[in-house]
């Protein structure tokens, strides 16, 4: 299994419109399209953390390939209001805000 975590900032108290918002997006067949097994979504004192479990370690290539699907598009423009990039002057994509995975462990 392969994970992505996107980091943002969110705003104080959008928990709620963010879960509700993925709520409806993973309803239909987009995490199956973009190959996502798992989604948990993270805060801790204005910051946003978006965990993406996938079979392969394809997930960041299947999200870039699905940002321009109207489903995908639509739950961006929904988590506007809510969600920021970390750093704003780098981010253009959801690959920019991918965190780095510098050590894995896993129980056989």
């Amino acid at each position: 299994m392969h994970s992505t975590l996107i980091v943002a900032r969110l705003n104080p108290g959008a928990d709620q419109n963010v879960a509700e918002a993925f709520g409806a997006f993973d309803a239909g067949d987009m995490p199956h399209r973009m190959g996502t097994r798992r989604r948990q979504l993270f805060s801790y004192r204005g910051l946003y953390f978006h965990v993406q479990d996938f079979d392969s370690d394809e997930g960041g290539e299947r999200i870039e390939a699905a940002k321009t699907d109207p489903r995908f598009v639509r739950i961006s423009e929904d988590l506007l209001p809510h969600i920021t990039a970390y750093d704003p002057e780098t981010w253009r994509s959801p690959k920019d805000a991918m965190a780095e995975c510098f050590y894995r462990w896993s129980a056989q």
